[in-house]
């Protein structure tokens, strides 16, 4: 019988752009034994246009995606959540909701590549590294042994994960 999957929740405040990154790779990563979602405490109701386009580039399945509110993720009725990730500062300080399944969280914040601005390619770049960024990441986080690590163990790994240096392309606005 195949054990049910992880159930990984990934928060910014807009949901436009790192978190919908991050499922998608999740999901395509993660290969069933994660299930990656995606969430913002102010959803700005679309998918940041760059975001679609580098996945879709990637051969990562788009149809699905959308920018959600992360009340859709608390309550008696959601699904019960194993982590929950916060990619921007802001998310990691707000209060958040009571997650159900009292999930293990910790802080992967990156850059926002929404934020980026100058020519067109230095933007596509931001989202690129973005993207690198978080497969890294995601990479290093699904091939842990997680049923296999207690909590403390995979709270500290989770947290060297988000500690990860990260660098961004130097390629001039």
């Amino acid at each position: 019988m195949a054990e049910k999957p992880y159930h990984v929740l990934f928060l910014c405040t807009g949901n436009s752009a790192r978190s919908i990154l991050a499922e998608a790779i999740l999901n395509h990563l993660g290969a069933g034994k994660f299930k990656g979602f995606s969430a913002g405490s102010l959803p700005k109701g679309k998918v940041h246009p760059f975001a679609l386009d580098l996945l879709a580039n990637m051969n990562h399945p788009t149809a699905e995606l959308r920018s959600k509110n992360w009340e859709e993720f608390s309550g008696p009725d959601a699904v019960p959540l194993d982590f929950v990730f916060t990619l921007c500062d802001s998310a990691a300080s707000e209060v958040c909701p009571v997650w159900p399944g009292r999930p293990v969280t910790a802080h992967w914040g990156l850059p926002d590549p929404a934020a980026v601005t100058g020519r067109e390619s230095v933007r596509r770049t931001a989202f690129a590294d973005t993207y690198r960024m978080l497969s890294t990441r995601i990479g290093i986080f699904t091939n842990l042994p997680v049923r296999s690590l207690d909590k403390l163990s995979l709270q500290r790994r989770l947290d060297e994960i988000g500690n990860t240096p990260v660098e961004v392309s130097k390629e001039e606005a």
